[in-house]
């Protein structure tokens, strides 16, 4: 589909609904369409029938399109961290967060593997996905520490969580099958469980 495909009735303005999914369905297409770097607000707002003004009610800037649901995601692993039984290490604390975490992607496939693509394509979007994985890790670092979990076990099951997760979802959105993200992410925790008892 190209960005013609999805402009709408210039009448229909603002008051048409869901104004931020149509924003981000016109971002996307013409990220794929022209590219992160070549594609302007302005032009996202066109392809979606909408104004800049409207846009920016919604996003930061064209880049937060991309990053849209990462204060969701957030949220939910700090409180699956903070909520998960008592008797369960640091380590396991996070995989079962990660792990339960899945059901944020596992809904959309295609929309995730669309996304890394986009992102994969442009060294800017590279790095602001790079801070938003380190905010992260600090963040579920810290909420083991309000379980007692002292450091540098905190920071380090955070981290390795996180490089966990991402090798996960790298995996995940490379894959030619449909495989389930929390078998992948399942495979790699254990695979990371092997590595650090073999040192």
């Amino acid at each position: 589909m190209s960005s013609t495909d999805i402009k709408y009735d210039a009448l229909m303005g603002r008051w048409e609904p869901d104004a931020r999914g149509r924003l981000m369905q016109a971002a996307f297409e013409l990220y794929v369409e022209r590219g992160f770097d070549e594609t302007t607000v302005a032009e996202i707002s066109e392809a979606a029938g909408l104004t800049e003004r409207t846009f920016f009610r919604h996003f930061a800037d064209k880049r937060e399109v991309l990053f849209a649901g990462a204060g969701e995601l957030h949220s939910f692993l700090v409180s699956a961290v903070l909520d998960a039984p008592a008797s369960l290490s640091p380590i396991a604390t996070v995989r079962a967060a990660f792990v339960e975490s899945a059901t944020f992607f596992g809904e959309r496939p295609d929309f995730a593997r669309q996304r890394q693509r986009i992102i994969v394509s442009s060294t800017e979007l590279q790095e602001r996905e790079l801070i938003k994985l380190a905010n992260l890790a600090a963040a579920m670092a810290e909420a083991l520490r309000q379980r007692g979990v002292k450091d540098p076990a905190a920071s380090l099951a955070a981290e390795a969580g996180v490089a966990a997760f991402r090798v996960s979802f790298e995996r995940w959105v490379g894959a030619a099958t449909n495989q389930k993200l929390t078998r992948i992410m399942s495979d790699v925790f254990d695979e990371l469980r092997s590595v650090t008892a073999a040192s």
